[in-house]
């Protein structure tokens, strides 16, 4: 697979809590030289962000991160809030709670509430698979689909685990139609990302891809592993 298939589906991300400004501006040239889908930050530097790149690259952005466990209410406003400061994507954190507790229907209603807050950009809504049994995960892929969202992703990057080539399997056979899927988490190497595009997923939340290019770039062998993504 050309490189250049990778990091077009890349959401290069940096969402680590010491993040500053300076490590978000070059997240962002690299997401620039390399041709990446998005860059993946902090709801705080979106707006300093979104100055800085202008049209030259998407910027997104998370809500309810990395717990899912906020009201409703506050996931709306942190989206509306997302979107003036000029987010052009979202990625939502379920309440894996009411997942548990079977509220199909809340969990449905929010879904749809923060897609409307989105007033026309993307939502991926992430369920966090490490959490989840199958039954779960497939309930899930149900949802998504029913309250009209552009992806389900498997992970925050800050749980268990990330995602795996069976929740990409899964997923494939149970989303419905227009629903696109986004690994993040734990991937790797390119052989990684090579493998949840070849099993569907449209988008690879990750930072360590471009990390690996550019030490390669530079002569080295492997790429600093200092982050969850």
């Amino acid at each position: 697979m050309e490189r250049n298939e990778i990091y077009r589906r890349v959401d290069h991300t940096l969402l680590a809590q010491t993040a500053t400004w300076e490590e978000i501006r070059r997240i962002c040239d690299d997401a620039l030289e390399y041709g990446t889908a998005s860059v993946c930050i902090p709801p705080s530097y979106v707006g300093r962000a979104k100055e800085y790149l202008g049209d030259r690259m998407a910027v997104c952005t998370v809500i309810g991160f990395p717990n899912g466990y906020n009201t409703t209410e506050v996931k709306v406003f942190e989206t509306e809030d997302a979107v003036a400061n000029g987010a052009d994507e979202i990625d939502m954190v379920i309440n894996i709670g009411w997942l548990k507790d079977r509220e199909y229907d809340r969990i449905l209603d929010e879904i749809r509430r923060v897609k409307a807050a989105c007033a026309g950009r993307i939502l991926k809504v992430i369920i966090e698979t490490c959490l989840l049994s199958e039954e779960e995960k497939i309930r899930m892929c149900g949802i998504v689909t029913e309250a009209g969202a552009d992806f389900i992703k498997t992970s925050t990057g800050f749980s268990t685990a990330g995602a795996t080539f069976d929740d990409i399997r899964l997923f494939a056979e149970h989303v419905g139609e227009g629903v696109r899927m986004k690994a993040a988490g734990g991937i790797k190497s390119f052989g990684d990302a090579e493998e949840f595009i070849r099993l569907g997923a449209d988008r690879l939340g990750t930072s360590r891809i471009v990390k690996l290019a550019k030490a390669e770039k530079a002569g080295g062998q492997t790429a600093p592993d200092s982050d969850r993504y």
